[in-house]
């Protein structure tokens, strides 16, 4: 769609939205109005219109976390934009990774079923304690001992999922299966392999289904 299909309100200004791209979390909402929708088209990267300052700003022309556009659309009227994103740093200027982080409730329906950003948090627990040892922590006695240590317990962790799967016990297996992605994740910071990495393998892949010959 082009951007004079874009609807600003009274005010000049749309909401827009900044998600990662990788994980799927919400990062910030701001506003943009034309000319910071302009630049951020231009650029690829964020820009946002201060409602406060009344005044254009490049996120993360102070801080250095920029945040660089991978995509943009607007919601079925065209009055709001979503951008899936690649975040430097932190998007909030607490400090925090994203905005969105006073909870209101959480439903006990409901909870685990986000378990994608489980992945994002093991990750991201095992990039801090490489950062920041503590003492007793297994994260750090792997990494510690080394690639050699780390290979080893995956070949012990991928022979248990295999007995697991065979015994036909799904909660063997789902703990099993947790314990194989856990190592899999500390071999891949000890080669400093971003995850991210791997994913992009999997979606050219997907994108590009390949006949095998067995």
């Amino acid at each position: 769609m082009d951007i004079k299909d874009i609807k600003f309100d009274a005010n000049g200004l749309v909401p827009a939205i900044a998600q990662d791209v990788v994980t799927g979390e919400v990062l910030m909402q701001a506003f943009m109005n034309k000319e910071a929708l302009e630049k951020t088209v231009s650029t690829g990267k964020a820009h946002y219109y201060s409602r406060s300052r009344k005044k254009l700003w490049l996120k993360g022309e102070t801080s250095g976390h920029f945040q660089h556009v991978v995509s943009m659309c607007t919601d079925c009227d065209s009055d709001c934009i979503l951008m899936k994103v690649v975040q430097d740093g932190n998007a909030c200027h607490t400090g925090s990774y994203s905005c969105f982080f006073n909870e209101i409730k959480e439903f006990d329906e409901y909870k685990g079923k986000s378990g994608a950003n489980a992945l994002f948090d093991c990750i991201a627990t095992i990039a801090e304690r490489a950062e920041n040892p503590e003492e007793g922590s297994y994260t750090n006695y792997l990494l510690g001992k080394g690639r050699e240590k780390i290979c080893k317990k995956i070949g012990e962790e991928s022979s248990e999922v295999i007995i697991a799967a065979m015994k036909g016990d799904n909660d063997e297996l789902k703990n099993e299966l947790s314990d194989l992605l856990y190592h899999a994740f500390v071999l891949m910071k000890d080669r400093e392999l971003d995850f991210s990495e791997v994913l992009d393998v999997l979606h050219a892949r997907h994108s590009a289904p390949r006949k095998r010959n067995y």
